[in-house]
């Protein structure tokens, strides 16, 4: 019975051990936001009245209220005053600005961020929506529209908020991708592995994706997954997608014109034009474009005269093997043996004419 009570006790123990150890490391997870630098905590006297707002000539009202809590769990809490973006209001009484609507105010601020983030900032220089912004749409995407302002926070905790930071302009397209097998992943499951937008697009020198250059190297950035053994095997997939779509028709016009650098007049097929782009299902899916059933039409885009049977010339990803096109892979083996055994009788020939010719002499 003593043994019995010492391991209850023991047991106590332990669960009372592992609960401190479980508190101290909560403790150290939910931590209390930093504290403010007394600069900012001068400004929010004023700018901590959630009433404190400006009428612009628009129409719009412009809110001059900060949440202090929201600044200092942001990544600036600890390192940025006030004045480090608003270096035109570092007096008080602040100097009178005018504004005459909302989209004036954040083009006026900013490029506060490149203070900082100046490789980043050249990085959007290059960018589709820089683009855009000078041709005269002030409504293209600034910092601030994806970052936020006082409540920057890391881009990608959780990962899903980089498609849904993307989504408020691209509304349509953020459809398509929650209904796909990379999107329902990574909404619904919450799965990592797969890509957000920024993986294909990258996030600051974001390339206008109509374009002949991105169109080509399409299969290279979706290799950058596909390709991955590591990656590939936890979901069972090939690797040898990038290998089999190079050594076809398709793959190797495309590879052709990289190489020659060659801008084509019409685009040769890659990864998206069968799969879809942000639309993509799992091949076995009966909506799958690229399905037994409906891949004919896939390739009706390209070939407008193809028949039913015009798929079936297309090995997909698969290496020819006994159980999948048998024949092409016993002719290719055929080959394989006939060729060595003609260039190997023809050499013995030309050694044996030379034997003859030293001989005779």
């Amino acid at each position: 019975m003593k043994d019995k009570r010492d391991g209850q006790k023991s047991g106590r123990r332990g669960w009372l051990v592992g609960g401190v150890l479980f508190l101290v490391w909560l403790s150290t997870v939910v931590a209390e936001p930093a504290a403010l630098l007394p600069e900012v905590e001068f400004c929010l006297d004023c700018h901590s009245d959630q009433e404190l707002d400006l009428t612009l000539p628009s129409g719009e009202r412009l809110s001059l209220f900060v949440d202090g809590e929201s600044f200092a769990r942001s990544v600036h809490g600890e390192k940025l005053h006030c004045v480090d973006c608003h270096s035109d209001i570092a007096d008080y009484p602040h100097p009178e600005r005018e504004f005459k609507d909302l989209r004036e105010f954040t083009l006026a601020y900013y490029e506060s961020c490149k203070g900082c983030h100046f490789d980043n900032y050249t990085r959007t220089l290059d960018s589709v929506h820089y683009l855009v912004l000078s041709q005269g749409d002030i409504n293209a995407p600034l910092c601030v529209d994806c970052h936020g302002a006082h409540d920057v926070v890391s881009p990608d905790v959780p990962r899903s908020r980089i498609s849904r930071t993307c989504s408020r302009c691209h509304q349509a397209i953020y459809q398509q991708y929650a209904r796909s097998v990379h999107g329902k992943a990574l909404l619904e499951g919450g799965n990592g592995d797969v890509p957000v937008c920024t993986d294909c697009h990258r996030s600051h020198a974001i390339e206008d994706p109509r374009t002949a250059t991105f169109h080509l190297r399409t299969p290279a950035l979706c290799a950058g997954c596909h390709a991955d053994r590591e990656l590939m095997a936890r979901y069972g997939l090939s690797t040898n997608v990038l290998q089999t779509y190079l050594r076809d028709f398709h793959g190797m016009t495309a590879s052709l014109y990289q190489r020659e650098r060659i801008t084509p007049k019409n685009f040769t097929a890659v990864c998206t034009d069968c799969h879809g782009v942000h639309n993509i299902l799992p091949v076995r899916d009966p909506q799958s474009t690229v399905i037994k059933a409906n891949l004919v039409r896939v390739c009706q885009k390209c070939h407008p005269e193809a028949t039913e049977n015009f798929p079936a010339a297309w090995l997909s990803h698969y290496d020819p093997s006994p159980q999948r096109a048998a024949l092409v892979y016993y002719v290719k083996l055929f080959y394989q043996v006939f060729i060595p055994f003609v260039v190997l009788g023809l050499g013995l020939q030309i050694l044996l004419h030379i034997w003859r010719v030293v001989v005779n002499r």
